[in-house]
């Protein structure tokens, strides 16, 4: 082994080594948690499209991702993760959970940061990218398999990446105040989920109203926007169905 191959073995080994303790940050100091970002940023910020390099993106993501809400710099960090995010809107590159993590790193920042908000919602459209985001899953799901019954790794990741971007809209409706006429059509995506899933995934159905009457809530949002998305239709016929016992979501 030459002494290029060698240097390379060994920045493999420490990327690795960042990631592995990134994962674990919720016991990490900040001193490590800024020493390890930029190098796993780096790594997030490959443009390769090759499925090895995908998933090394995935991985740098999701390690990212377990820093939480620990204050960062915005320079430490913004330029990178915009970059990445804006890369897939035009080129989709990313695989579903990798992009659900830039995301996800980026709505996190927002617990410390409140001047992130025009960026997500403004400058990236996040209400935007989660309509299709969620839009694709619900095509690409299967919803005859029950919950509990046995289903395939792809199946597993692909409910495992909605939810969580069920969550991280909740973050939004908690977190944002900026709203525009693209949130109707996130609305009506939660609807059609809800109504997609109510037979065989009761899990996935408690989200949906949980994130609804979150939306409901929130002194920012617009009832008419809430009207236009079919949600009080939605949350009506649950009550119907809750009272009269037709199909209860438990």
């Amino acid at each position: 082994m030459d002494l290029e191959e060698e240097e390379e073995k060994n920045e493999n080994l420490l990327i690795d080594l960042r990631e592995c303790y990134l994962l674990l940050s919720r016991w990490a100091s900040s001193e490590l948690i800024l020493t390890c970002m930029p190098c796993v940023l780096k790594v997030a910020s490959v443009k390769e499209e090759s499925e090895e390099v995908q998933k090394e993106v995935e991985i740098a993501l999701l390690a990212l991702c377990e820093i939480g809400v620990f204050k960062v710099k915005q320079e430490q960090y913004l330029k990178e993760i915009t970059e990445i995010i804006e890369h897939q809107q035009k080129h989709r590159n990313l695989t579903k959970l990798a992009y659900q993590s830039a995301w996800q790193f980026l709505m996190n920042r927002l617990f410390n940061d409140d001047s992130l908000e025009d960026t997500i919602v403004n400058e990236l459209n996040f209400v935007k990218e989660a309509t299709k985001e969620l839009e694709a899953l619900i095509k690409c799901m299967d919803w005859k398999k029950k919950d509990g019954e046995e289903k395939g790794g792809k199946e597993v990741k692909e409910e495992i990446v909605l939810i969580r971007w069920l969550r991280m809209i909740k973050i939004y409706y908690r977190r944002c105040r900026l709203w525009n006429e693209e949130f109707v059509w996130l609305v009506s995506s939660i609807v059609q989920l809800f109504r997609t899933a109510k037979d065989n995934y009761r899990g996935i159905c408690k989200e949906c109203i949980e994130l609804l009457s979150k939306a409901a809530n929130c002194k920012a949002v617009k009832v008419e926007n809430l009207l236009k998305g079919a949600a009080f239709n939605m949350i009506l016929e649950v009550i119907i169905q809750s009272t009269f016992g037709f199909s209860q979501i438990k």
